[in-house]
């Protein structure tokens, strides 16, 4: 994974904005008995600016308060608050091109199971980040592990949520990944059926048709859906639907999308091999072409 960020996080320059305030970065601290901390009760959006604008920014701020909705706590904040927000910080850490992370919580009034008369935090922070993945391997199509563990049954998490908790086989998953020289981990889902890589949708090119899993037990990113639109412009058929592993030979492209991800080319997933071709490079271009400012319909 590419990364400029050579410096601790908590020691970054610039502001956070914490809980209505613009705080130092150093000075955005949560005590140690956080019930977030300790019980994942915490969700969170990722997103970028470009060239100062956010990229369907009140579609994250409306999804990051569903998600809190999930987890039975409520954001003390309006999606056009969160949207305001986001946009101050941007302009007062003089970084137009971002990635903006807002995270709610449960605070530190109680510390169990049972915490519903806990205050509810929000945050939000940017940074640089300028590719998740190599460019040069993005174009060539970067290589995937097999994941050893699955999403969950719907019915055993809150799967819809973009929830801190979720996220902690997908660390463990790419840290073994990266660990035997793979890029990222494709995850099945818990009926063995193919899902998502730990932090991206995934994406298939068959007949010059697009298969996609059915998000029903994962995320249905925003990037997701604006790959499917684009791709339905250019007259391309998306089918979305259970895809298993022993299909992956009949595939001749593959690419992922995700916040961070954009739209980048997968070679390989294991023991299957694909070749990025001309439908994945029209939609890698065709969605950076999306994601940059149209003057002041962008900004409205």
């Amino acid at each position: 994974m590419a990364t400029t960020n050579t410096v601790p996080f908590d020691q970054m320059p610039g502001l956070v904005w914490f809980d209505g305030k613009l705080v130092s970065n150093p000075d955005a601290m949560i005590h140690v008995l956080t019930h977030g901390l300790h019980y994942a009760s915490a969700v969170f959006e990722g997103e970028r600016a470009y060239n100062g604008v956010i990229f369907k920014s009140t579609q994250h701020s409306d999804r990051l308060r569903k998600s809190a909705n999930i987890l039975d706590f409520e954001v003390p904040y309006l999606s056009s608050e969160i949207d305001a927000a986001k946009n101050l910080l941007i302009e007062k850490n003089s970084m137009p091109n971002a990635y903006v992370r807002a995270i709610s919580w449960r605070g530190s009034e109680q510390l169990g199971v049972s915490a519903q008369q806990n205050k509810i935090h929000l945050a939000i922070a940017t940074w640089e980040w300028p590719s998740y993945f190599d460019p040069a391997q993005r174009l060539k199509g970067i290589r995937l592990d097999l994941a050893e563990y699955r999403r969950p049954d719907p019915a055993t998490a809150p799967a819809l949520a973009k929830a801190a908790g979720l996220y902690m086989i997908c660390t463990i998953s790419k840290h073994r990944a990266e660990r035997k020289g793979y890029a990222d981990a494709m995850m099945l889902d818990w009926q063995g059926r193919v899902a998502e890589c730990t932090g991206a949708n995934i994406f298939f090119i068959k007949d010059g048709k697009i298969h996609t899993p059915i998000a029903d037990c994962f995320l249905a990113g925003l990037t997701r859906a604006t790959a499917i639109t684009l791709a339905k412009k250019r007259g391309i058929e998306v089918i979305e639907r259970r895809i298993m592993p022993d299909e992956l030979s009949n595939f001749s492209e593959c690419f992922i999308t995700g916040t961070a991800a954009e739209v980048t080319a997968v070679s390989e997933i294991a023991q299957w091999k694909f070749t990025p071709g001309a439908i994945t490079q029209h939609l890698m271009a065709d969605y950076t072409a999306e994601v940059q400012p149209k003057g002041k319909a962008a900004a409205a």
